[in-house]
């Protein structure tokens, strides 16, 4: 267990996302035989009870590095005068934490009554006399440390994603305050950088499946290091000889070994039971487009602008709170398809409205789910515009932006 919080410590770090040093750090305990944490921290004594209220095996606290400390804080403070709840609309969130539940402190008796129905609490506290103090993301595990890693993770994207969002609308709707102006004009300069080059992927066609599990173990590892998913989620997918090769649902894309079905496109086998939960998505993609690779990640303006809808637009549409499975709008960023649907099979399920989008085009991006790419013969290609499209995306973001604060003056 001591080696599991060191480790999940080390990849919240690794991520952006924590602090490596100071009395910020995370803090990560997990329950073996005996309760045992990643470090000595003030704040254990509040955090240790927890585990005697709930049915839990481990705890990760999470105090955000920046920018996600700011931008979880003003969101949680923002949810304090209301009904104490931040509610995300990415897909991620939807899916696996529904929301995101806010106290006024780290509380055993606050968190474990957030816990029970929640996988993660937020708590956040007046600014001290040293300055601002960063919120505490507290995330319970059943199994292991990496439940937490996953949930906390996935606070930090979900919380930038809505912030990013919020604000766009807050423009469109000349609703904009001047708290949220100024946190995202201290945020924006930092996010227009020019982005990185193409990892030296393993070129292809390849001929057996040892250069398969090579490449996607690889294109895999890249994904996360760029920060191109969620947590570690995406899923990744080769075919050879009539054979899927597919990332195993819940698989962390940096570290595949081992966690790759061979899925045959004839049902031949039951190796889909443990593949990625979009299997028939791939199946059909690849099957209709004669690529062999797909890429999905969830680069985080992809999913900001998936969302984007006119608000006066919105208001009036019937299906308005069900843009995620059933938008009636054919939607473009540029060139590029924005479809709905929802993870998995059904009537509104990816496998239905991902693969004919293809036909158009060989990036598309899914409603608050962010980008799936194809790779005629590897990954390369496929890892490129994965990255062309979020900067394309951040672009056209900040441009909106820019000229929406300039209509906005002229109205004044």
């Amino acid at each position: 267990m001591k080696k599991l919080v060191k480790k999940y410590e080390q990849k919240l770090c690794d991520a952006g996302l924590a602090n490596f040093h100071g009395s910020f750090r995370p803090i990560l305990g997990g329950l073996d035989n005996v309760l045992v944490w990643n470090r000595e921290a003030e704040e254990i004594p509040l955090l240790e009870p927890i585990f005697k209220k709930i049915a839990i095996n481990s705890l990760v606290c999470l105090f955000p590095a920046p920018p996600y400390d700011r931008i979880i804080h003003f969101l949680a403070r923002r949810a304090l005068e209301g009904d104490g709840v931040i509610r995300p609309r990415d897909c991620e969130t939807r899916t696996f934490l529904h929301d995101l539940p806010v106290i006024e402190r780290i509380s055993p008796e606050l968190a474990a009554q957030s816990l029970k129905k929640r996988k993660v609490v937020i708590a956040v506290s007046g600014d001290s006399k040293q300055g601002f103090t960063p919120p505490a993301v507290i995330a319970q595990g059943t199994v292991s440390p990496e439940q937490g890693f996953v949930s906390v993770s996935s606070v930090c994207f979900a919380c930038f994603v809505k912030f990013f969002t919020d604000y766009l609308e807050a423009l469109q709707t000349r609703t904009l305050s001047k708290e949220m102006e100024e946190l995202f004009e201290s945020l924006a300069p930092g996010l227009d950088t020019e982005p990185p080059p193409v990892p030296h992927l393993i070129k292809g066609p390849f001929s057996d499946p040892d250069q398969v599990y090579s490449a996607m173990t690889q294109a895999g590892q890249e994904l996360v290091s760029y920060g191109l998913v969620d947590s570690y989620f995406g899923n990744i997918s080769y075919c050879l000889d009539r054979v899927l090769f597919i990332s195993q649902t819940g698989s962390s894309l940096d570290e595949l070994t081992g966690c790759i079905d061979p899925v045959p496109l004839d049902g031949s086998s039951s190796a889909g039971l443990t593949a990625s939960s979009e299997l028939t998505a791939h199946m059909e993609t690849l099957l209709r487009t004669g690529a062999r690779a797909v890429l999905h990640g969830h680069p985080k303006f992809s999913v900001i602008m998936s969302m984007d809808c006119d608000p006066e637009k919105k208001a009036k549409c019937p299906d308005r709170k069900r843009c995620h499975i059933q938008c009636p709008e054919k939607r473009f960023i540029r060139s590029i398809p924005v479809v709905p649907g929802e993870v998995g099979t059904g009537p509104t399920g990816l496998c239905n409205t991902l693969p004919r989008a293809f036909e158009a085009s060989d990036n598309v991006i899914v409603y608050g789910h962010g980008i799936f790419s194809l790779g005629r013969q590897d990954f390369i290609q496929a890892f490129s515009n994965l990255l062309q499209v979020e900067t394309l995306c951040r672009e056209l973001y900040f441009k909106k932006i820019e000229t929406l604060k300039k209509g906005l003056k002229h109205w004044h």
